[in-house]
């Protein structure tokens, strides 16, 4: 158990989480690449090494394992696999030895500190391991902001323990880092006609294509579609750019998997595709019935590749296979999308804040896009004039969905507020807690980005209302009350 700080009923535990530069995965590295050089330099380095001879790429290659594979998982696998990216450039005519395959890789190869830069906005979920535990515990996973070198954000992910009562312990954080391996994603036909739509891509190319897939089809079937398009089809002058739309759209929803000897701490979802090339940011984690009765995880994140932002959210049922497919709709166009756990008769909904400074409420329709339904919290307290947002998915109690809020006040100041929705109509707001719930302390304040709380997802457990949350983007700590306190607080609206 720790030691606690009690100010007005919430509890300011006395655990706080830093970054952590050791925490590094390996990267392909092209010299040059990055910035932008005229003559590309793989070529002469791939020259220069092989001017070594078998015993120098021994002794370098000794000289690297010795050095980095103790933080690394399968530091020879990747770089074989570095070396098959590039192993174009080497002449065909030259047979080289495993050692010398494998120190080529090495030298396509770097570190990148995950979170060298920042630790920000956590979310959390039980965690689907629930045993060893003692009477009243629970396991919680806890999705992690990584944020590292030229701000590129990763989600990485770490557990505690909390209960009985007010006590949280953490779990253990060591080890090498891996990131996910992509694996062959099922893309969902309705997924596809979602973002034709959108686009208002609808000629009669686009239409083959849909008629002729499956509703869930893999990348060979895909493939095995555009393959047998009609040569008709493929003359017609607007067939090229609605093929490429369409390779585009399906190209960005990926599936990564980890192996199950890989402990969750140890997982990273790294970006995978050029819309989230510069950061996958703010994991909203939830845990979600279906409609079939199975429970499955689901988060909602932002990807950045430097100049635009999309929606995206992720499917997992085990937190260690992954599936990510692209939001569609005008409530998706913003940050900030934060699924509700359940269906609520029969319709799946979220919030969202689609014009930058209100916090609304989205329903998703029949061709899954996501359609505005209108605002349910405008800024209008000094706390909260610039903007306000959720901070995590919509928590469901008695009284009614608990949603976590967000709200900027002078100089840029971000507090955490709550309210409550109707639980058959979450257009309703019951009630409100005017004077919100957390805000920086005078060291919370101070950090990257300073005078910012913020939170992707709390939960309660036994009665007790628990939040994970990020101060100035340096450090993350946890709250919490007791639920019946935070709920007695609230006024009515």
């Amino acid at each position: 158990m720790t030691a606690t700080v009690n100010t007005t009923d919430i509890t300011r535990h006395n655990i706080t989480m830093a970054p952590d530069g050791r925490r590094v995965v390996i990267k392909l590295f092209v010299p040059g690449e990055d910035a932008h050089a005229i003559h590309n330099r793989a070529s002469s380095l791939i020259e220069r090494i092989l001017q070594l001879d078998e015993g120098d790429i021994n002794t370098l290659l000794d000289d690297v394992l010795t050095r980095f594979s103790g933080r690394h998982h399968d530091i020879l696998g990747v770089f074989q696999h570095h070396y098959e990216v590039v192993q174009h450039r080497v002449p065909n005519e030259i047979e080289l030895s495993p050692a010398a395959r494998t120190l080529i890789g090495a030298y396509f190869s770097h570190e990148f500190s995950v979170e060298a830069a920042a630790l920000c906005n956590p979310s959390m979920v039980p965690h689907p391991d629930q045993s060893e535990l003692l009477p009243g515990e629970l396991r919680v996973a806890i999705s992690l902001r990584q944020i590292g070198e030229g701000h590129i954000s990763s989600i990485g992910f770490c557990s505690a323990i909390i209960g009985p009562g007010a006590a949280i312990r953490m779990e253990d954080r060591d080890g090498p880092l891996m990131i996910g391996q992509r694996v062959g994603a099922k893309h969902m036909r309705h997924q596809l006609c979602a973002a034709l739509a959108e686009e208002e891509i609808d000629n009669e190319a686009s239409a083959y294509v849909l008629s002729a897939l499956p509703e869930r089809y893999d990348d060979h079937e895909f493939e095995e579609v555009l393959g047998h398009l009609p040569a008709e089809l493929l003359a017609r002058p607007t067939t090229p750019t609605a093929l490429e739309a369409i390779r585009r759209i399906v190209g960005a929803d990926y599936a990564v998997t980890f192996p199950a000897t890989i402990p969750m701490h140890q997982r990273v979802l790294w970006p995978s595709t050029p819309t989230e090339s510069r950061g996958m940011e703010d994991a909203r984690f939830v845990q979600v019935l279906d409609p079939d009765g199975r429970m499955a995880y689901q988060a909602t994140y932002t990807a950045y590749d430097g100049f635009n932002i999309a929606g995206r959210v992720i499917f997992t049922r085990d937190l260690r296979h992954f599936e990510v497919t692209t939001l569609h709709g005008p409530a998706a166009r913003n940050k900030g999308m934060a699924m509700f756990p359940r269906y609520i008769n029969g319709k799946k909904y979220a919030l969202c804040r689609s014009d930058g400074e209100t916090l609304g409420l989205s329903v998703r329709d029949e061709q899954h896009r996501w359609q505005h339904v209108g605002p349910t919290l405008v800024p209008h307290r000094g706390w909260d004039l610039i903007q306000v947002g959720n901070c995590g998915s919509p928590i469901e109690t008695e009284a009614g969905w608990l949603v976590l809020t967000h709200g900027v006040g002078p100089m840029r100041r971000y507090a955490i507020g709550a309210m409550l929705l109707d639980l058959d109509d979450p257009s309703r707001v019951i009630a409100d807690l005017p004077q919100g719930l957390i805000d920086p302390d005078e060291i919370e304040r101070e950090g990257y980005v300073p005078n910012v709380l913020y939170s992707c997802g709390g939960l309660v457990h036994d009665g007790r209302f628990w939040l994970p949350y990020a101060s100035s983007d340096v450090r993350i700590s946890f709250a919490s009350m007791p639920l019946d306190r935070l709920l007695h607080r609230m006024q009515p609206v």
